[in-house]
């Protein structure tokens, strides 16, 4: 007959587990406790463990995205910033044209008399300015303005670099007031495929015709 072993006989580990303790410690283990309790003791470590690992790396996958965003929107702020300094480029270039009484027959949009302050600038109408020409090149935009380009050092619109930029610019330019003295420029650009939602940058600014151009004559 095989004899059935006894309790004593299935929990060898339990037994030499709480004789050490009360012999190290003076404390015995109550006689309910069991090896299952070392799987509870683990689960809990790893559950702390987890914890303690995925609490820092979410707080950096936050730092990282805050610090993109940060550097999308700076510079969003300066493309916005070069093409209002490119369509006051062209305005003071008009200026000195002026001043030296050269002659021209540039006309800015329909109705406008020949060559003014605002001349090559599009009026009430969408349009891509690239900074990198002298003067600036200005292109009306058929629908949406083209994405910005780059050569990884520059932006602009040339067709032969190959790298598409996510920003998108475009300026818009108005008469104030119903005249020719003044236009208010207006420059928003917006970045697609963000890794954060981010609301467009847009700057106004006015430029004025400080000097007689001679086109109310």
């Amino acid at each position: 007959m095989i004899k059935k072993p006894t309790a004593r006989s299935q929990k060898p580990v339990a037994r030499i587990r709480n004789a050490f303790l009360h012999v190290a410690t003076g404390y015995k283990l109550p006689a309910t406790s069991s090896p299952g309790m070392t799987l509870v003791e683990t689960l809990v470590a790893v559950s702390i463990l987890t914890v303690a690992i995925v609490a820092p790396m979410t707080l950096t996958m936050q730092s990282l995205s805050a610090a993109y965003y940060a550097r999308d929107q700076v510079i969003a702020s300066n493309l916005a910033q070069e093409a209002i300094e490119s369509v006051r480029a062209v305005r003071d270039a008009n200026i000195l044209i002026l001043a030296l009484g050269v002659s021209d027959t540039c006309i800015a949009d329909v109705g406008s008399p020949p060559m003014h302050l605002m001349c090559g600038i599009p009026i009430d109408e969408p349009f891509t300015i690239d900074a990198r020409t002298d003067p600036p090149d200005i292109e009306r935009c058929s629908g949406e303005c083209a994405k910005l380009k780059t050569d990884n050092n520059l932006y602009g619109h040339d067709n032969a670099w190959t790298i598409e930029t996510p920003f998108r610019r475009t300026v818009h330019a108005e008469y104030v007031s119903g005249g020719t003295d003044e236009i208010r420029v207006t420059v928003t650009v917006t970045r697609e495929n963000a890794v954060r939602d981010a609301p467009p940058v847009v700057l106004h600014e006015n430029l004025y015709r400080w000097v007689p151009d001679g086109s109310d004559d």
